[in-house]
């Protein structure tokens, strides 16, 4: 109970922290480009046209809506968040404790046994708080046109039931599975062959070196999940454009 408190505050903290670069990180991703491109140099030393970095985007978005504008989708991404780790520590506590035996450790069965556990936590906490991820989404997008149709999570949640229905909390939901399973077996998959192939079996710091391998693997989820997110915008703002409030830029 206290671990998932902890993991629940510490999650709640480092959101609230990474929320402007979020933001930014999301509008840069639909392409939106408010500032002109600068002159400057690459690691070469050539002068090359640079757009403007994460920095200066915040800047701009807080010369408009405020410091307070940084923080847009706040409320729905905690509520993500939270809700997220409370069902993913439920579910692993439904499915049983994994084993964790020396001798079973680095067998394949092992890691397939743990792989699907997580897996299917990862997956039913992603199904939970979708409708989050994607009121999160389309409120930070709607800065691009100035729209205010998702300025509240309950006015959110009315606007997208009034308009598509349940269905409408869950766009773009199938990619964003696929491609959290995908980046969860890509990662364990390769933990095993480091720990396995790679790594001596008789150096003494073998345990150590193996969390290391472990810690540096597992630490690349996230990069295989870039992919989803621009599959969900993709969806998001199709929906978008096809109700007139949002205008690609020519």
């Amino acid at each position: 109970m206290a671990d998932a408190a902890s993991q629940v505050l510490l999650g709640s903290g480092l959101t609230i922290l990474s929320q402007p670069l979020m933001y930014v990180k999301v509008l840069i991703q639909v392409g939106y480009e408010p500032l002109p491109p600068t002159i400057g140099r690459n690691i070469f030393g050539r002068q090359v046209c640079q757009l403007p970095g994460l920095f200066s985007y915040a800047q701009h978005i807080a010369s408009i809506d405020g410091r307070r504008g940084l923080f847009t989708g706040l409320t729905p991404r905690l509520c993500s968040g939270v809700l997220g780790t409370v069902v993913h520590g439920k579910v692993l506590q439904e499915l049983g404790p994994g084993n964790v035996q020396k001798e079973v450790s680095s067998s394949f069965d092992h890691v397939i046994k743990e792989t699907t556990r997580e897996m299917i936590a990862r997956s039913a906490a992603t199904l939970i708080t979708h409708p989050f991820h994607v009121i999160t989404l389309r409120s930070m997008v709607q800065f691009i046109g100035r729209e205010s149709k998702y300025c509240g999570l309950c006015d959110s949640i009315i606007t997208i039931y009034r308009e598509e229905g349940i269905l409408g909390f869950f766009a773009g939901l199938v990619p964003r599975l696929l491609g959290d399973i995908l980046s969860l077996w890509l990662c364990n998959s390769l933990a095993y062959l480091v720990n396995t192939y790679a790594l001596d079996s008789g150096v003494s710091t073998m345990n150590e070196m193996k969390s290391y391998s472990q810690a540096v693997t597992g630490s690349c989820w996230w990069m295989p999940s870039l992919l989803p997110n621009i599959y969900v915008l993709d969806r998001l703002l199709v929906h978008a454009t096809k109700r007139g409030e949002y205008e690609p830029r020519k």
